[in-house]
C-alpha cells in the first residue's frame, strides 16, 4: 500500500514510517518541523537526541535501501496539501500532524487559537484534498481518548444505542473535552464523520490512550532512527516523564490525588494498532472509531508501577504529590471498550512494567540531557490562564515503601 503520513517527523510519525516500510509499504510524508520548536519554546529538549531531517533521511536510506519522500510543508496550505496527495496518490493517509498538547493549548489566548486553527484547518484541508485528489483513500485520523472525558458510564467505541421517550437510535457517544486541544480533536471527529457521510470518504478515528516508550524493533541500533522523547510539562506524557525522572533521581510528579485514570500502551503496540487499521480499511462512506489502549491505570498506580520497575533494575525514587494545575475530575469512573482492534488481530507484545524498564535503560544513556533541563519537570501552566509553579502537597515515599 501507498501510505502518506502527516507529521512524519514526530514521536509517532517517524517510527510509523519505519514500521510500515519494514512491512513492505511505500511511505511518503510531510512535517512542518514545529514539534522541535514547541519543545524549545517550553525551555526543554528531547531526552533522546533528535537528528536533522537530512541525517534521518540518510539513515533511512541505509537501513531500508530506499529513499523516503519526506517534505517540509504546512497542512494549513491547501494547495501544497492537495498537490502532494495528487502526486503521491496514497491508499491510506495517517494524520499525526497536529499540536498534541492539552497544557500548550491552555497557556493563553494565542496558544489556544493557534491550536484550534492548526488542528481543525489541517484536518479540513486533508478531507477536501482527499475529495479532490484521492477519494478512494482511507484516512486514519489520530484522535484521543480525552475526547470522551470521564463520563459516569462505560465508554463505547464511538457510537452507542440510545433509547429516549420510547424511541431508539444509534448515535455518536457524547464528547466532553477537558482542554482546548481536546476540543479541537472533537471538531476533527465531527468534521470527518460529516465528510464520510456526504462525500462517501472512508475514515478510521483512532481514540488513542497515552503512548509511551523509546523504541520499536524496526529502528535497529542506529541512533539516527530513534524517535524523540519529551519530558516537559506540555509534551512529556506521564510514563515518559516518570522514566526521565527516575534516571536523574527526581521525585515522580503526581498531580493532585493521583486518582485520575487513563489508558496506556507502548509505542511498539501503537505501531501494530495503526498498521492493522491501515491494512484493513473501512468501506466507502464508513466512519469508524477504534479505542486504542492496552491497560488502564490511575496516575498513582502508574507512579507506583514505575517505582517498582525502577527498583528492580537498581534505581530508588520517591513519589511526590503536587497540587494539580489542571481542572479535572480526579475521582471518577472509567471503563472504556477496546474490542475493534482485537477483532482485527491486535495482540499486545509487552506489558507496561517491562516496557518501563527498557525505557529507563535507554534513557540512562542520556542522563545529562535530562539533567540540563531538570527545572522544567514541575509544571507551571494552569487551566485558569495563570502561570505558577506547582508545589508539593504530600511526600508519598514512606507510604509506598510500606
Amino acid at each position: 500500500m501507498r501510505v502518506f503520513i502527516a507529521g512524519i517527523d514526530g514521536y509517532l510519525g517517524w517510527p510509523l514510517a519505519q514500521y510500515l516500510t519494514a512491512r513492505g509499504h511505500e511511505v511518503a510524508g510531510v512535517d512542518l518541523m514545529l514539534r522541535r520548536e514547541w519543545v524549545a519554546e517550553m525551555g526543554s529538549q528531547s531526552a533522546i537526541p533528535v537528528y536533522t531531517r537530512e541525517e534521518r533521511l540518510d539513515a533511512f536510506r541505509e537501513q531500508y535501501g530506499k529513499d523516503l519522500d519526506f517534505r517540509v510543508g504546512d497542512l494549513c496550505d491547501y494547495k501544497f496539501t492537495r498537490d502532494f496527495l495528487a502526486e503521491f496518490r496514497p491508499d491510506a493517509i495517517v494524520h499525526l500532524g497536529q499540536m498534541p498538547s492539552a497544557p500548550y493549548s491552555m497557556i493563553d489566548q494565542a496558544h489556544c487559537v493557534f491550536t484550534q486553527h492548526n488542528n481543525v484547518i489541517s484536518n479540513l484541508n486533508l478531507l477536501w484534498a482527499m475529495r479532490e485528489a484521492c477519494p478512494e483513500a482511507h484516512l486514519l485520523k489520530l484522535g484521543t481518548m480525552g475526547e470522551y472525558g470521564t463520563p459516569n458510564v462505560d465508554i463505547p467505541e464511538g457510537f452507542f444505542e440510545v433509547e429516549y421517550r420510547g424511541r431508539k437510535d444509534y448515535l455518536p457517544f457524547p464528547r466532553q473535552a477537558g482542554s482546548f486541544y481536546h476540543q479541537s480533536k472533537v471538531h476533527d471527529s465531527n468534521n470527518t464523520m460529516l465528510a464520510c457521510k456526504i462525500w462517501k470518504l472512508r475514515a478510521t478515528d483512532v481514540m488513542q490512550g497515552v503512548v509511551f516508550g523509546t523504541r520499536i524493533e524496526a529502528m535497529g541500533d542506529d541512533p539516527r532512527l530513534r524517535s524523540r522523547l519529551d519530558f516537559d510539562q506540555c509534551f512529556g506524557t506521564a510514563i515518559n516523564r516518570f522514566a526521565c525522572q527516575v534516571v536523574i533521581d527526581h521525585p515522580l510528579t503526581v498531580f493532585g490525588a493521583g486518582s485520575q485514570k487513563r489508558g496506556f500502551l507502548p509505542m511498539r503496540d501503537s505501531m501494530q494498532c495503526m498498521g492493522l487499521a491501515i491494512e484493513n480499511p473501512p468501506q466507502a462512506g464508513e466512519y469508524r472509531v477504534f479505542n486504542q489502549f492496552e491497560e488502564t491505570y490511575t496516575v498513582v498506580e502508574l507512579a507506583d508501577l514505575t517505582r517498582e520497575a525502577a527498583s528492580e533494575i537498581g534505581y530508588e525514587v520517591e513519589v511526590y504529590n503536587y497540587d494539580n494545575p489542571r481542572q479535572e475530575m480526579e475521582e471518577h469512573y472509567y471503563n472504556p471498550d477496546r474490542q475493534h482492534l482485537i477483532d482485527l488481530g491486535y495482540i499486545p507484545t509487552h506489558d507496561v512494567k517491562s516496557e518501563v524498564k527498557i525505557m529507563i535503560q535507554d534513557l540512562a544513556e542520556h542522563k545529562e540531557r535530562i539533567l540540563e533541563k531538570r527545572e522544567i519537570l514541575v509544571p507551571d501552566i494552569r487551566w485558569d490562564g495563570t502561570r505558577r509553579r506547582s508545589e508539593v502537597i504530600n511526600r508519598r515515599s514512606e507510604a509506598v515503601k510500606s
